[in-house]
C-alpha cells in the first residue's frame, strides 16, 4: 500500500480491460479472491446471463459436480465458492469469488491461496462442458430454479410493483433490461445459447481481479494465473457503461388490479442528468432525511403521524440518477399517500430542516459507514461499486474519504439535490381501480 493511503486498494491496469485491485488486509485471518466480469446489459441475452451464475456455481471441469466440489471446499478448511450476478445500472456484473483462511493458519502448511485461485479461475474459465456446451442436465436443473424464482416474484407484490414501475420508467433504455431474466424465455433456453452467452462475456467484459488478504507474492501469482487464462481468449473488451439519467417528463400513473390485502405504491423520480460522483455525499444525506432512515420525513410523518402507510421508504440508484419511493398502503389511501409523499419532498426542498434531524441522519450514516471495512466482502463491495460508479481511479473514494465528504454536506447541498428530483412514474397495485388519482 502507498504511504498515507493504507485504507485504499491499489488498482492497476494489467491488460486491456483488466484491472487488479489488492489489499493485504492484514487484520483478517481470511483471504478472498474474486473475478468480476462487467459488460453491457442486452435484452436478447438477459435471460442467459441470469442463468449463467447458477450453472457455473455447480462445478467446473476439474470438479464437475456439486458433491465433489463441496468435499474439495471442506478439505480447504471450509472455503467458500460463490458465483452471483448483480445488475449495475446499464451493466451486468458476474462475480466468481472464493474465500478461505490464510496460508499461515493451515495446520499442515498447505498452500491454500493457490488452491483458492485454482478454484476461482476454474469456475470462471473452465466450466464443465459436455460435447462442447454446458451440461444439459445441469442447465435443465438450474432453469427450473430460475423459473421458480421468477414465478415467486409475482407473489412478492412489493418487488413486482418496483419491477413494473422500472419497466415503465426506463422503457427501452439499457437500464430497463430485466437482468433477473424473463420468465417466458427460460423454458426455451438451450445449452448452446447459454454457452454462446458465456463466451461473449469472456470476450467483451471488463474484468476486475480483486485480491484481499494475500501477500504481494501470492497476489502476483494470482495475477499471472489470470493473465495466462486470458492469453487463450480473443478479447475485445467493451467500454464500461456510463452513468445515465432518464429525461424529465410529465408523471405517468399506472394501475394494476389484484386481489390483495395491502396496496403497493412505487414512485420513481429522475435527476434529469447523470449523477456526478461529487454529489454522492449530498445524495446519501438527502435520502436519509427524506425516506432512508427511521428519523426520515416519510417514516415519521407519512407512516407514524399520518398513518397512511404500513411502510414508506426512499432509495437512490446512483448509476441511473433515480430515486424510488416504495410504500404499502390501504387501498383507499393510495391517492392521499402519494400526495403526502410529494408534500414531504416539497417541504424538504423549500421548508425548514432542523439541526437535530439533520445531524441525527448524518450520525446514522456515519455509524453505518464505520462498519464497511469490518469484512472482506464489505471492502470488496465498496470499492467495486466505486470503480463502476466513477471509472476514473482518482475518483474512487475510501470509506474514510466518504465519511469526510459526508461531514462537509450542508442543508443547502441536500436541498439542491432534492430540488432536481421530479416524479416520472407512479405505479399502483390495488384491488380498487378508482383508488389511484393523478391529482
Amino acid at each position: 500500500m502507498k504511504a498515507g493511503r493504507r485504507n485504499k486498494l491499489e488498482r492497476t491496469l494489467i491488460a486491456p480491460g483488466v484491472h487488479l485491485s489488492c489489499d493485504p488486509a492484514e487484520k483478517f485471518n481470511r483471504c478472498r479472491i474474486s473475478v468480476h466480469f462487467a459488460f453491457p446489459a442486452k435484452r436478447e441475452t438477459a435471460t442467459a446471463h441470469a442463468l449463467l451464475p447458477l450453472v457455473l456455481e455447480r462445478g467446473y471441469a476439474d470438479c464437475p459436480d456439486m458433491t465433489r466440489l463441496t468435499k474439495k471446499l471442506a478439505k480447504l478448511y471450509g472455503a467458500d465458492l460463490t458465483v452471483d450476478a448483480r445488475p449495475m445500472g446499464c451493466s451486468h456484473n458476474l462475480c466468481v469469488s472464493v474465500t478461505g483462511i490464510k496460508d499461515q493458519f493451515a495446520l499442515e502448511g498447505e498452500t491454500l491461496t493457490r488452491e483458492y485461485a485454482s478454484i476461482a479461475l476454474g469456475a470462471a474459465f473452465h466450466p464443465y462442458f459436455v460435447g462442447g456446451t454446458f451440461d444439459p442436465e445441469a442447465v435443465g436443473i438450474e432453469k427450473q430454479m430460475l423459473k421458480k424464482a421468477l414465478e415467486d416474484e409475482i407473489n412478492d407484490k412489493r418487488l413486482y410493483c418496483l419491477h413494473q414501475a422500472n419497466r415503465e420508467f426506463f422503457g427501452d433504455s439499457p437500464a430497463g433490461v430485466r437482468q433477473e431474466g424473463y420468465l417466458e424465455e427460460v423454458e426455451g433456453l438451450t445449452p448452446e445459447q447459454l454457452t454462446a452467452a458465456y463466451y461473449e462475456m469472456l470476450r467483451t467484459a471488463n474484468i476486475e481481479l480483486i485480491v484481499l488478504g494475500c501477500t504481494a507474492e501470492q497476489t502476483a501469482a494470482v495475477k499471472d494465473a489470470l493473465l495466462a487464462e486470458l492469453a487463450a481468449i480473443d478479447r475485445a473488451p467493451l467500454p464500461l457503461a456510463e452513468n445515465i439519467a432518464m429525461p424529465r417528463r410529465e408523471p405517468v400513473h399506472k394501475t394494476e388490479t389484484y386481489d390483495m390485502v395491502q396496496a403497493k405504491l412505487c414512485m420513481l423520480f429522475t435527476l434529469g442528468k447523470p449523477m456526478r460522483t461529487e454529489q454522492l455525499a449530498a445524495v446519501r444525506l438527502a435520502m436519509a432525511l427524506y425516506g432512508g432512515s427511521v428519523t426520515s420525513r416519510l417514516f415519521l410523518n407519512v407512516r407514524e403521524r399520518d398513518h397512511l402507510c404500513y411502510y414508506c421508504s426512499s432509495s437512490f440508484q446512483s448509476f441511473t440518477g433515480s430515486m424510488a419511493v416504495n410504500s404499502g398502503v390501504e387501498h383507499a389511501d393510495a391517492a392521499r399517500a402519494e400526495r403526502a409523499i410529494l408534500k414531504e419532498l416539497a417541504d424538504l426542498c423549500d421548508g425548514p430542516i432542523t439541526d437535530d434531524e439533520f445531524e441525527d441522519c448524518r450520525r446514522g450514516l456515519l455509524s453505518g459507514m464505520q462498519g464497511v471495512e469490518d469484512t472482506l466482502g464489505g471492502i470488496e463491495t465498496w470499492y467495486y461499486i466505486e470503480v463502476l460508479r466513477g471509472g476514473d481511479p482518482a475518483k474512487v473514494q475510501t470509506p474514510a474519504e466518504a465519511r469526510a465528504a459526508l461531514q462537509a454536506v450542508t442543508k443547502d447541498d441536500v436541498r439542491a439535490i432534492l430540488r432536481k428530483l421530479t416524479l416520472s412514474v407512479s405505479y399502483l397495485l390495488t384491488k380498487e381501480v378508482a383508488a389511484h388519482a393523478a391529482e
